[in-house]
């Protein structure tokens, strides 16, 4: 199974970026799928997440209406639209797909991306 993250990149702050996640999984409608980040030094935080079906989404507070998750079950992908971005958002983000319902915790993640860097410059 490999979850290959991607669309990281050095941007401005204010600008917009898109992350897509190419997932390997057979049955990918089955899994929860998720984008978290690390900046260095501190740990990795959960930022969105969505269902199977793509029917339901969960945020955490901090990117409510300037993140967006989205997935395409026909292309095993998943993705995280990212606007007004801040200094504060420069970390790695990670893909992650867990065989379950909504969860916040990293530990029940089953399979994690290898993670895209972005960097937002003032």
């Amino acid at each position: 199974v490999q979850l290959q993250a991607s669309g990281g990149g050095l941007v401005q702050a204010g600008d917009s970026l898109r992350l897509s996640c190419a997932a390997s999984l057979r049955t990918f409608d089955r899994y929860t799928m998720a984008w978290f980040r690390q900046a260095p030094g501190q740990e990795r935080e959960f930022l969105a997440a969505v269902t199977g079906s793509g029917l339901s989404k969960s945020y955490k507070d901090f990117v409510k209406g300037r993140f967006t998750i989205s997935r395409d079950n026909a292309k095993n992908a998943v993705y995280l639209e990212m606007k007004r971005l801040k200094l504060e958002d420069t970390a790695s983000y990670y893909c992650a797909a867990h065989q379950g319902g909504f969860t916040e915790r990293p530990s029940r993640y089953e399979y994690w991306g290898q993670g895209t860097l972005v960097t937002v410059s003032s």
